[in-house]
């Protein structure tokens, strides 16, 4: 019989959140992501009690940095509790350390093992660890290698070992392959914590209380009632001078393989056998597996990119992505795409799903509209014309995080006229409260051992086993290309192509 108390998930929904003492190390302390995003939500755990009694955060990164002056600037400007409170900032910087070091050198690894030891002695924090991995990519093996080779990872649970893995977790299946042996050579599965901020945000969670707490969707949602499945997550920003990085990358590995495919298992899942951790994404990697594999050489049919062009963002002039910094002129980087899929297996089989993303969109905006199919009569209609539309349930993960169902309704007077209205729920309206960050609940999360919304290093592949093909598609179709993909105004919601795609179907894209 599973406790409360054997149950980090349990422990969550009935309020008792209460990490054990561990100690923190975050390599590539001196990074935007530790200013912008990780200590900030430490400091506001801390104020909100979260932390356990003597917690310590380590940094680490090459450069020599005033690591407890920049954290105290970082939290200043980006904690969500605000401003900082001179007393608890003074407890949580007691906690405070940094060690210069190159992350192949192994000899830093041996300073921050004798540096952890007397924070154990200091501070009481027991030998537990989580380690954060907050680097570019091409420094994840040599952190985790050197940090088994120092003995720095413990091989059982008492006292506890975490390694948490920013994203990109490769940029192919064979990358990504690589990277998983690379950690399981020194970690067990239940030690790797990949994470995808997407997973923390409140209205992502909400999709699963959504659908398994209440009675009257569930039934609704399989491919008897659903006519298709939108996934949209617009960016109104462009690369924010990151050309360098986006021109290697892309939207589909950049934001398709893992937020877009998560939002899409979670939205698509079977109800799991019960409320932790690998049952929930044992549902979400069958997700994944059953998407139907695209023709590589039809694989424009199913899929389009673009790239934006010149335009205005907010009245002002942007230049287009090939004029960005960084970004080669003849550049076949896609900072749209669209795709249309399937999952095949009984709840969805012969159901649409289409996924947008971009760069330079006219809004931000990320959501998950399911449309239903219509009535079978159109017993409404009037002088020949079906006065109706379908209705549409949508799930906005952000900004103004809640659910709207749209439906119809006879509009006063002496007619029957149907017009659409909607029922709106705001999650800030009607709870009062800012949600947290997506890094607090991650965080703390990490820190009681609670991995459900992680990613498994089976989903990881299962994802990177569709995309890749896409990419493989994809090239074989540049070897054909005359001239560069399919452009549309910065501003704008893509190119025509994208319309065309659903289009051929008799549908079009929903305007968030």
């Amino acid at each position: 019989m599973t406790t409360t108390q054997d149950n980090p998930l349990l422990q969550g929904l009935l309020g008792e959140r209460r990490p054990e003492p561990c100690a923190m190390v975050i390599f590539g302390a001196s990074g935007d992501l530790t200013r912008r995003k990780l200590v900030p939500a430490l400091y506001t755990l801390a104020s909100e009690r979260k932390l356990p009694a003597g917690f310590a955060i380590v940094g680490m990164a090459r450069r020599d940095i005033p690591f407890v002056e920049q954290m105290h600037q970082a939290v200043a400007r980006h904690a969500r509790r605000r401003p900082i409170d001179s007393e608890l900032w003074q407890g949580f910087a007691a906690g405070l350390s940094y060690i210069p070091g190159a992350f192949d050198d192994p000899a830093a690894y041996e300073r921050l093992r004798a540096h952890l030891a007397r924070i154990d002695q200091e501070r009481g924090t027991r030998g537990n660890r989580v380690f954060y991995i907050s680097t570019p990519p091409e420094s994840f093996v040599d952190i985790i290698t050197h940090l088994g080779r120092a003995g720095m990872i413990s091989a059982g649970n008492e006292p506890f070992t975490r390694v948490i893995i920013e994203k990109p977790f490769g940029r192919d299946l064979q990358s990504a392959q690589a990277l998983n042996d690379t950690c399981l050579s020194v970690l067990r599965e239940e030690q790797i914590y990949r994470i995808d901020h997407y997973l923390g945000k409140e209205t992502v969670q909400n999709i699963l209380v959504f659908r398994f707490a209440n009675g009257i969707f569930e039934p609704l949602w399989n491919n008897r009632y659903i006519d298709n499945v939108q996934l949209t997550v617009a960016e109104s920003i462009g690369i924010e001078g990151r050309g360098s990085y986006y021109d290697r990358a892309g939207t589909l590995r950049d934001m398709v393989q893992n937020h877009m495919f998560q939002l899409l298992a979670l939205m698509a899942m079977e109800p799991p056998v019960a409320f932790e951790p690998d049952a929930v994404r044992d549902e979400k990697v069958k997700v994944l597996r059953a998407l139907r594999e695209l023709p590589l050489d039809e694989i424009e049919r199913w899929t389009v990119r673009g790239q934006y062009g010149p335009g205005y963002d907010q009245g002002q002039a942007v230049p287009g992505y090939r004029e960005e910094p960084g970004v080669s002129p003849s550049s076949l980087t896609e900072t749209y795409v669209a795709l249309k899929l399937y999952i095949d297996n009984w709840r969805w089989g012969g159901v649409p799903i289409y996924v947008r993303a971009g760069k330079r969109m006219p809004k931000r905006v990320s959501e998950i509209a399911i449309t239903f199919k219509s009535v079978p009569h159109a017993l409404l209609a009037q002088g020949g014309r079906l006065s109706q539309e379908p209705n549409v349930l949508a799930l906005r993960i952000q900004p103004d995080e809640g659910i709207t169902l749209k439906f119809l309704s006879k509009t006063p007077g002496p007619t029957m006229d149907p017009r659409p209205v909607t029922m709106d729920f705001r999650y800030g309206t009607s709870f009062g409260a800012e949600p947290p960050e997506a890094y607090e609940r991650l965080l703390l999360d990490c820190m009681l051992g609670d991995s459900t919304l992680f990613t498994r290093g089976d989903e990881v592949l299962a994802s990177w086993r569709f995309c890749t093909r896409v990419l493989q598609g994809w090239a074989q179709a540049d070897e054909r290309r005359r001239g560069p993909l399919p452009q549309y105004e910065a501003g704008t919601w893509g190119p025509k192509e994208a319309a065309e795609l659903l289009a051929r179907d008799g549908r079009a894209w929903r305007r968030p």
